[in-house]
């Protein structure tokens, strides 16, 4: 399956205007962003576990990464709470579930194949380490390597965030909203544009809390399954 899997456009999906579809595990649906393959597959999902689901073991060959949108995501490494950042390497595995029900923001098979650092950050609480907001834009890096940079930022009404894209970049906004381009992107809404692009987003009057990826996008074919 090939979905916005051309990584020279720029692509704007609206998440939550998307139909909810069954995975193979009772009880885990998902929306799915983008897509190069199959059940095994280079991945970008929203993923919603029903309470007391849960899928089977398995490892990551690939690497994942997940951004917590709402409830609690459990595994046996342990709860992980709206708000949390996690970055499970190639060869890590475990068994993922929720006793009373979560929503996420998954990417698979995006990882350097040599990265062995697995961590869980609480996103809001690395943005009151990262000192004042400027302009109205409050950031905080998430993750940093040769390939890519993970930024977790919070803009007030009417602050700009923008940034050059040498080496493209998505958006996923956590809530609130922003304007780029024309496009009006609220709570759900991602943004993904090529490599050479900028980003210049307004906030909205509520504001916005943004999940953001730069520089990643030259090394998004997807590898040998």
């Amino acid at each position: 399956m090939d979905l916005n899997a051309d990584f020279d456009k720029r692509v704007v999906v609206h998440s939550e205007q998307e139909p909810w579809q069954a995975s193979p595990m009772p009880g885990v649906d998902r929306r799915m962003l983008d897509r190069i393959g199959g059940e095994v597959a280079r991945a970008t999902t929203i993923v919603r576990y029903a309470p007391g689901s849960k899928f089977s073991a398995h490892t990551h060959t690939g690497g994942e990464e997940f951004v917590v949108l709402d409830g609690v995501f459990q595994d046996e490494h342990g709860d992980f709470p709206a708000g949390t950042y996690v970055r499970n390497p190639p060869t890590t595995s475990h068994t993922p579930g929720s006793e009373r029900g979560c929503t996420i923001f998954v990417k698979l098979w995006q990882f350097d194949m040599a990265d062995r650092n697995q961590f869980r950050l609480n996103m809001a609480a690395e943005l009151a380490k990262a000192g004042p907001a400027v302009e109205g834009v409050a950031s905080a890096v998430l993750h940093r390597d040769d390939r890519e940079t993970v930024t977790y930022v919070e803009a007030e009404a009417g602050a700009v965030i923008a940034f050059d894209a040498p080496g493209g970049a998505e958006v996923l906004v956590l809530n609130g909203g922003v304007t780029d381009k024309g496009d009006v992107l609220t709570q759900g809404s991602w943004l993904r544009v090529p490599a050479g692009s900028a980003v210049n987003a307004v906030a909205g009057s509520d504001g916005a809390k943004l999940w953001m990826k730069s520089g990643h996008l030259p090394f998004a074919a997807a590898p040998d399954m």
